[in-house]
């Protein structure tokens, strides 16, 4: 299946959803060349619209800079369900891991995550029941600025990325195998010209991401 059949209603409205990983320094005003920063949904929509002009997509970026799941559940209404997407993709979880890190959170387990995040996607199927979900695995690769914190990081980030499969699983989402993609890429070249601090990847992990949603969506 192509990206085109995937996203088959012309006029669709992709609506992607998540940190600062998707909100890729998004300028606030309409201009078209900023609106949709520039991490992996600019170049989702760069290669949609590129391709099939003729579909007339839509693309959203309404990712915030630092938001937790709690933070992604307070806006949800302006700011997800509002649109009423036809497809709705979300990437969330390195910032819950973060305050594990930080010691602003106990929630090593994910349990308290996977309650926030299963109850936002109950809320999204009974407002919005014929959108598509699509749920990008949380991820991380070994570049932190503090090497003796990379092995707690990885394993708190594996935790959490198996709830989001699992929930991507129950409810009938399409997950997308980030960690996968990005492990596979570190095999090409080394961590760093993917991701430059464990967390934010470069122009060229943003690449990966995009290409991995596609593929995602398009199987």
């Amino acid at each position: 299946m192509s990206l085109s059949e995937a996203l088959v209603a012309a006029g669709s409205l992709v609506v992607f959803q998540g940190d600062s990983i998707t909100h890729g320094g998004r300028g606030p005003s309409e201009d078209p060349n900023h609106i949709l920063g520039h991490s992996y949904p600019f170049l989702i929509a760069a290669e949609a619209a590129a391709r099939y002009p003729e579909r007339g997509w839509q693309f959203v970026n309404r990712g915030v800079s630092g938001d937790t799941i709690a933070d992604l559940s307070a806006r949800w209404q302006p700011d997800a369900l509002h649109h009423r997407p036809d497809v709705l993709s979300i990437l969330v979880g390195v910032n819950d891991v973060g305050e594990v890190m930080d010691g602003k959170s106990d929630d090593s387990s994910g349990v308290a995550f996977r309650s926030a995040y299963g109850a936002l996607l109950e809320r999204t199927r009974e407002a919005l029941p014929s959108v598509r979900l699509v749920l990008g695995e949380p991820f991380y690769l070994p570049t932190s600025p503090r090497p003796e914190v990379r092995e707690t990081w990885a394993a708190l980030v594996t935790t959490y990325a198996g709830i989001v499969r699992e929930l991507a699983a129950s409810y009938s989402a399409t997950f997308v195998p980030f960690q996968q993609a990005l492990d596979a890429a570190a095999k090409r070249a080394p961590a760093e010209h993917w991701i430059w601090d464990g967390i934010h990847p470069t122009y060229a992990g943003q690449r990966i991401l995009a290409d991995a949603w596609i593929a995602a969506v398009s199987s």
